[in-house]
């Protein structure tokens, strides 16, 4: 008998309307901006965002980092599984995101702060690479309030997987903490993902202070470098570091997983409970299919979570990431394809 899924994975983390254009080295220098990295906007940025609608080809998609994974994972769970925290304006942008959220079968539960505009985000696009600007808006908004509101709180309760992105420890720390403690005491799993350099090397406390929580961390090769010199280790080896963290204090009556992405390199995946490191081959994407590079941590994160959600081995788990951030990098932004989904493992075919 198939398992009950509904509601079964809550994510938190800033939803944003991505603005996303293909842009030339000179808009990157302008700004100040590295061609793949992602920042919080600062006054300096203000008008990036209306530059790219103005004088570029600009394209307007749903994005903010775990609501895309949570529409990815939606897209290859059964209906109603996943349901997203966050906050957002009374705005046109807003009913975009719920529009795309509704297309995915993502079920919402939104803050709504009707006097502060939706957050977008400028993705700047430079041959495969993408630079991230987000300015939050509403998204730095969200109060814990809403999530220990009775009605939304029963989500919290029915959950067994949650997944909240490092962006929302700029924002929501207390909830952080509040749904980890939740998670920990009823022996659910708690995910993370580190999601930018800039969270584990200014965000540090926030980081730690969530890390005893953590089953399952996510995070790519520039992030965890960046773990790394905020616990101030002394190696730069993905491996070493991957190991470390894996083996950090834990309030959990578990194991914790740490898995690194690095690109079309091999994924890294260290376990409390492992004697070694395991690496996990990538089948490269052909650089003349590669749309850009925007989303596929996500779409990675989204089919990991997916086939863990299941109960299946990490392999499996790993493959369908793997796949499903090759489907991702073939499109233009943080988008899925727009057909049926389903993931094949490679040992079954």
């Amino acid at each position: 008998m198939a398992q009950d899924l509904r509601g079964a994975l809550v994510g938190f983390c800033n939803p944003l309307l991505d603005i996303s254009a293909v842009v030339g080295d000179d808009l990157l220098a302008e700004y100040k901006l590295k061609a793949n990295d992602a920042i919080l906007a600062s006054p300096e940025h203000a008008p990036l965002f209306q530059t790219l609608i103005d004088k570029y080809d600009a394209k307007l998609l749903p994005g903010g980092s775990a609501q895309n994974t949570l529409r990815g994972a939606q897209l290859l769970l059964p209906a109603g599984t996943a349901v997203f925290f966050g906050a957002v304006g009374d705005d046109d942008n807003a009913q975009r995101l719920r529009k795309a959220a509704e297309e995915a079968g993502l079920r919402t539960k939104y803050m709504v702060n009707p006097n502060v505009p939706t957050g977008t985000c400028a993705l700047l696009i430079t041959g495969h690479d993408r630079s991230m600007v987000a300015d939050l808006k509403a998204a730095e908004t969200y109060r814990h309030a809403h999530t220990i509101e009775p009605e939304n709180w029963k989500d919290i309760e029915a959950a067994r997987f949650y997944y909240i992105s490092g962006f929302f420890t700029t924002v929501a720390p207390e909830t952080i903490q509040a749904v980890a403690k939740h998670a920990a005491a009823e022996g659910k799993t708690f995910t993370m993902n580190l999601s930018a350099p800039f969270v584990p090397e200014f965000f540090t406390d926030k980081v730690l202070d969530a890390m005893p929580y953590i089953n399952v961390l996510f995070g790519n090769e520039a992030e965890a470098a960046a773990l790394a010199r905020a616990l101030k280790l002394e190696t730069d080896d993905i491996q070493q570091i991957a190991k470390h963290v894996a083996a950090l204090p834990t309030h959990a009556d578990r194991p914790r997983m740490v898995v690194f992405t690095q690109g079309a390199e091999c994924t890294v995946v260290a376990s409390s409970d492992w004697d070694a490191v395991r690496e996990f081959g990538v089948t490269p994407v052909p650089k003349d299919e590669i749309g850009d590079t925007n989303g596929a941590g996500d779409a990675f994160v989204a089919g990991f979570l997916s086939e863990h959600i299941l109960g299946r081995p990490v392999e499996t788990c790993v493959e369908a990431g793997h796949w499903l951030a090759g489907l991702v990098v073939r499109e233009i932004g943080p988008n899925y394809p727009d057909r049926e989904l389903e993931f094949v493992p490679a040992a079954s075919t």
